[in-house]
């Protein structure tokens, strides 16, 4: 009887906590969200399904959880660590944002941007919701390394968002991410209403000439010189921006086609996954459901939408400039959630005109976007490193 008595204390519907039943139910939002609305399912099935794993509550003598990290107490070797927090390694030394840079280089075409690199400047410009939610998150009493690493949020780079976090302030790393994730993953939600109200009619139907061609020795000279440039303006996004531009090389060279192939296939896949998954396994109800998980999930909220409006607005600032106008609604791509925001401006542009092509002059910014986040993680790094 005693041995029942002892396994059922040891359910985990015994331990079952509010919290847990809380953060299990927004697991499987997500992934009903993946699914049924096809809102990122290669990140939010990941997610929601690694927050239902990480919220299984267990005996505190067993090691089964992301925190559950026997190194760190000084209990024994890595063998005697839980499994899920030899995964969650790559998410907190900052393992897995690299090798997801890598992958998307490989599988990012800079022609657009090379071909009109003024719109580079609309990418730089949607860094500005990075950089009044830190002012914000300083405000509301966080320290400057957690303000900086709440603010990355705006640039909707979920791996950007880990890897600075991871640096900065890893006690907000689960929160960080997760919101990180949550608002690129609702992109199609957030961006249109902002788009339309910061945009009139005329606006929106404006027509751009088709990119100019881009030889292939810009492609290959581009991944290089940019990489150089902008390393030695913010040293501390060397990791994302080589990783990045190493990809992109990859695939430019056109005599590596084996490794690109790998780089943006297998190896973002299985990298996505880990990733996803350990993430939503660290949101456990205890280390979680804190006071400052939702406001860094209303700051995200706030720098994600300012980071939109700042796009937009300096794209209508740039037109009375210009010759020849650009579509505002491409402004709104500075956010760096490629290709997402692209294919948002493309649809909100194509209800005004049917016929309105945006999506490759939308892909501009939204590659610079990119690097732009990356660059404004390397300087907060750089000058909040303690």
């Amino acid at each position: 009887m005693d041995i029942l008595l002892n396994f059922l204390r040891s359910t985990g519907f015994a331990q079952m906590e509010p919290g847990n039943a809380i953060m299990i139910l927004i697991g499987i939002t997500f992934v009903v969200l993946a699914i049924r609305k096809d809102y990122e399912p290669l990140l939010l099935v990941p997610i929601g399904f690694g927050m239902i794993v990480g919220n299984i509550p267990y005996v505190d003598t067993m090691s089964l959880g992301v925190y559950d990290d026997w190194t760190e107490q000084g209990k024994g070797s890595l063998q005697n660590s839980s499994v899920l927090s030899q995964i969650y390694f790559g998410v907190k030394f900052g393992l897995f944002p690299p090798l997801i840079f890598l992958g998307i280089g490989a599988m990012t075409d800079f022609s657009t941007m090379l071909s009109n690199p003024k719109l580079v400047l609309l990418g730089a410009a949607a860094q500005i919701g990075v950089f009044l939610t830190l002012l914000g998150a300083l405000l509301l009493g966080f320290s400057a390394q957690e303000a900086a690493s709440i603010g990355i949020i705006g640039g909707a780079d979920g791996p950007t968002a880990i890897f600075l976090s991871s640096q900065l302030a890893p006690d907000l790393l689960g929160a960080i991410a997760i919101s990180a994730y949550s608002y690129m993953a609702l992109v199609p939600v957030i961006q249109p209403p902002i788009m339309k109200l910061l945009t009139t009619r005329s606006e929106r139907l404006i027509r751009m000439k088709p990119p100019r061609h881009v030889s292939k020795r810009e492609k290959m000279i581009f991944p290089v010189a940019a990489f150089l440039i902008c390393a030695l303006i913010a040293p501390g996004a060397l990791t994302l921006l080589g990783m990045l531009f190493f990809g992109n090389l990859l695939k430019e060279s056109l005599v590596t086609d084996r490794l690109a192939n790998t780089a943006r296939t297998a190896l973002i896949d299985i990298v996505t996954i880990l990733l996803g998954f350990a993430v939503g396994a660290s949101t456990q109800a205890k280390t979680f459901l804190k006071a400052d998980s939702l406001l860094i999930f209303a700051l995200g909220a706030a720098s994600f939408a300012v980071a939109t409006a700042g796009g937009l607005i300096f794209a209508k600032i740039m037109n009375l400039f210009l010759r020849e106008k650009i579509n505002p609604l491409i402004g709104a791509a500075g956010v760096s959630a490629v290709p997402d925001s692209a294919r948002v401006v493309q649809m909100v542009g194509q209800k005004e005109d049917p016929h309105n092509m945006l999506l490759m002059h939308a892909m501009a910014p939204n590659v610079a976007g990119v690097i732009g986040s990356a660059i404004a993680a390397g300087v907060l790094w750089s000058v909040l490193v303690k």
